[in-house]
């Protein structure tokens, strides 16, 4: 017993200071008690939601606050980007978003006038993963070159939908009509839920979404996906093939979700959500559960999201111009 003192001795210590740590750091988060918003653009329940409800419970130990989920789904994704943006800098609302928000919708609609690294303080990277486009079963259509041959047979009769005017799933969409002389109709949604319920019922015939979504669908027996919007081929769909690959070009750009803050919030703050969420991000039961919807779970520091997010915009803006869309 006398010998094995010192060693129960020591671990007494790293375990008082291990928890001694959690409880300061618990103390010292901005508001003691006061729980975190996070502010998510789309409905409960699925894609977006369902990550960001992944990694919040461990988020909420570690920083030893509630951390709570206010959803606001609608005006493809400007309605919550607007509701972080007027909110205080304290470190008490956070953001997790699709890239649409940030390098999409200023580029597509006159209402998002704010700048996503001057209205917005990047915290962290969040996930990784391609939009794939998936079309209704009913369709008998397999491939990108039927689906083609089928909108030349059926003039107008082919409508795709998006999570909102002016997204990533809008602007592919409107580049995939164009680079394929199709005549589609856009309608936009206010997220994946509705979008998807009018997918497999045949009320719209094709949309760009998100995988998880997609995926939902395709095991249902009523949607199919058709092609990654990749520059290649998701290890989680390896039996997808990309839209280059199927000789439709530039629908190859990889949407990405990050964690961001109201402008201006204090660097130490922006340090401790980091260290919080990259602790949470990396379990296995996050890891797992990003995979399913063929997401890779990522954390960065805030400085690799703030780089994310730019060369995102640049691209996003390019291939804008490229489809001539115009803002609405």
């Amino acid at each position: 017993m006398t010998r094995q003192f010192p060693k129960i001795l020591s671990a007494l210590f790293v375990t008082t200071h291990l928890l001694g740590a959690t409880l300061v750091l618990a103390q010292e988060f901005p508001i003691k008690g006061k729980a975190i918003r996070v502010v998510v653009a789309f409905p409960p329940g699925i894609g977006v939601d369902a990550q960001a409800r992944a990694v919040t419970p461990r988020l909420s130990e570690i920083l030893g606050v509630p951390v709570v989920i206010d959803n606001r789904p609608g005006g493809g994704t400007l309605i919550a980007a607007q509701e972080v943006i007027k909110s205080a800098p304290d470190g008490h609302t956070i953001f997790y978003s699709a890239s649409s928000t940030m390098a999409q919708i200023p580029h597509t609609l006159n209402a998002a006038t704010f700048d996503a690294l001057r209205d917005f303080t990047p915290i962290s990277l969040g996930a990784r993963g391609p939009l794939v486009l998936i079309v209704n079963s009913a369709l008998g259509i397999n491939n990108i070159k039927e689906l083609i041959a089928y909108g030349k047979a059926n003039p107008n009769k082919l409508s795709f939908g998006s999570f909102g005017v002016g997204t990533s799933a809008h602007i592919f969409g409107d580049v995939f009509a164009k680079n394929t002389g199709l005549d589609v109709v856009h309608i936009p949604y206010k997220g994946s839920a509705d979008l998807s319920s009018d997918l497999q019922e045949g009320r719209v015939q094709m949309a760009f979404d998100a995988a998880p979504s997609a995926i939902n669908n395709a095991k249902s027996g009523k949607a199919k996906i058709l092609a990654v919007a990749a520059p290649a081929r998701s290890p989680f769909l390896p039996d997808v093939p990309t839209f280059a690959e199927q000789g439709v070009k530039d629908i190859d750009i990889v949407s990405f979700l990050g964690w961001y803050g109201p402008a201006k919030m204090n660097p130490e703050v922006v340090a401790k959500i980091n260290a919080a969420l990259a602790e949470s991000i990396k379990q296995t039961s996050v890891q797992e559960n990003y995979k399913i919807g063929a997401y890779t779970a990522e954390s960065s520091s805030p400085a690799q999201l703030a780089a994310t997010t730019k060369a995102a915009y640049d691209a996003w803006g390019a291939l804008v111009k490229q489809a001539g869309i115009q803002k609405q």
